[in-house]
């Protein structure tokens, strides 16, 4: 090895060490690009700490070490935040709505509210259309304030899968619904 003063050779310890660090990074990850990542990144701790090696004649079995733990470290953090293909996890995503339209088409709405089951259209057309409240509301349509909030809340995200379906589907040149 080559005889050190005060700070290491980091450019000679890269010429001497880099094949073999690479092969037991390769060794660890099975894939060439984590090696290569891994080796770079020993180096770049070699050289931001390499000052607190105290004996240069440790310096290889040192950045073995750290290789070894970088590579642990970085298999820890994928098993706690593991990393997946959009499709393989698609089935697992929570579902959201779609988003309400910025400016209400009235035509749209109103084809749209006349479509939404009848049990849900009463209670939002008085609480949007009329701005009644819901104990108004519940005391017309005579069912339980629980019943109006919920019909209402269903009511809605019908009409905004309604409305998001028919923003969606491309325009019909010339023919009308």
């Amino acid at each position: 090895m080559q005889p050190m003063r005060g700070d290491l050779d980091v450019e000679w310890l890269v010429n001497q060490h880099y094949a073999a660090l690479y092969r037991f990074a390769l060794s660890l990850s099975a894939n060439e690009s984590d090696a290569c990542d891994l080796v770079q990144e020993t180096f770049y701790l070699l050289a931001k700490k390499g000052h607190q090696v105290n004996d240069p004649a440790r310096v290889r079995s040192w950045m073995f070490t750290s290789l070894y733990r970088l590579f642990t470290n970085q298999r820890r953090r994928l098993v706690k935040f593991p990393q997946s293909e959009l499709g393989e996890v698609e089935s697992q995503l929570p579902e959201v709505p779609p988003q309400p339209p910025t400016q209400i088409d009235w035509e749209s709405l109103s084809q749209c509210l006349v479509r939404i089951d009848e049990i849900f259209r009463a209670p939002v057309a008085l609480f949007y259309l009329e701005d009644y409240s819901y104990n108004e509301i519940a005391e017309i349509l005579q069912v339980p304030l629980g019943t109006v909030k919920s019909r209402i809340a269903r009511g809605i995200a019908s009409l905004q899968i309604m409305m998001a379906e028919k923003e969606s589907r491309p325009s019909q040149g010339g023919t009308r619904e």
